[in-house]
């Protein structure tokens, strides 16, 4: 099964438009598009990252002596089945979604009773399975990637490339200005120093796995998504052998135009205004300080004038 089954994993830093990018995807006519955040990990993920990121986004790890309900059982997905078994305390219980946990596990064992247990086996099942269960997923017939979208899950490409032999990887990154601002909007954000450990460890990772994993490990930037779509999300579909669908130029959910991305994540417009303005909200000595932390990479990515355009743009509103 694992050498059959083509996965797009989305990665991304807290706050670098994953979920706007996965939204983007949504709609595209040959992609199987996980409706949340595909949190694959599960507790026996522990390594020298452990305390720095959730296991939640992590490449799943399973117990030696588990079943094939164990290992369904031990991966976290808590944003579907929150949705799944109390949808009134779901962020997305305001969106209509016909699926049921218990039936797909059943199809999950049914899909695994004759193959060899493995990591990649296991999350192959898992993604068909879920596509089985979903009653209302619109589809088109012509599907043939699944795409799931993890933050940080960049930091395991060794593992998803090892396990799954037709797996590719696009990675996301935000200039950390506005993507600091937004994280700080969370209730209980992570201080400023701690946000950018993070955000840099994930471009390290971005950049070195790019380079192992010639044409299966893709990085675009939000602002190039933001400022048009299509061309940004194109290079990705020729990798993969697919067409460059009208859907690609506007974010939805299940084939629904979305008019903004909240609550899949904090970003709200996807709009190149929206995104200035957001790293505008900081003060001057945290752009520095941003600017201090980051310093490696505003040049890779090119935002070592962003705060400037951005400052610029707000004076002359």
């Amino acid at each position: 099964m694992d050498n059959k089954f083509r996965l797009l994993m989305i990665s991304a830093m807290y706050e670098n438009g994953g979920n706007t990018v996965h939204r983007f995807l949504d709609g595209h006519p040959q992609m199987f598009v996980y409706p949340f955040e595909s949190q694959l990990g599960t507790k026996y993920v522990f390594d020298h990252l452990t305390s720095i990121f959730p296991t939640k986004y992590r490449w799943p790890e399973f117990s030696l002596d588990a079943t094939r309900q164990d290992d369904y059982r031990a991966v976290i997905d808590e944003e579907m089945k929150v949705r799944t078994r109390t949808p009134h305390v779901s962020k997305f219980r305001h969106m209509p979604f016909q699926m049921s946990d218990e039936e797909r596990l059943k199809i999950f064992l049914k899909l695994t009773e004759n193959e060899s247990r493995s990591r990649g086996s296991t999350v192959a099942a898992y993604f068909q399975a879920t596509f089985q269960a979903w009653r209302d997923c619109v589809r088109t017939g012509e599907e043939s990637i699944y795409v799931g979208y993890s933050p940080i899950v960049v930091v395991d490409t060794d593992k998803i490339m090892r396990d799954l032999s037709d797996a590719h990887l696009l990675h996301v990154v935000r200039n950390p200005w506005s993507a600091y601002a937004d994280t700080k909007k969370r209730p209980v954000p992570l201080s400023l120093a701690h946000y950018l450990f993070g955000w840099t460890l994930n471009q390290y990772f971005a950049l070195l796995y790019k380079e192992k994993y010639p044409g299966r490990v893709h990085i675009v930037r939000l602002e190039d998504v933001l400022a048009n779509s299509a061309g940004a999300l194109a290079p990705i579909c020729q990798a993969l052998g697919l067409e460059q669908a009208a859907s690609l130029r506007y974010p939805s959910w299940n084939g629904r135009e979305l008019e903004e991305v909240f609550p899949w994540g904090t970003i709200r417009k996807a709009n190149t205004e929206s995104n200035l303005n957001t790293a505008a909200e900081l003060s001057a000595a945290e752009i520095d300080e941003v600017r201090e932390l980051a310093w490696q990479y505003l040049d890779t990515f090119d935002y070592r004038t962003t705060i400037l355009n951005s400052r610029s743009k707000t004076a002359r509103t």
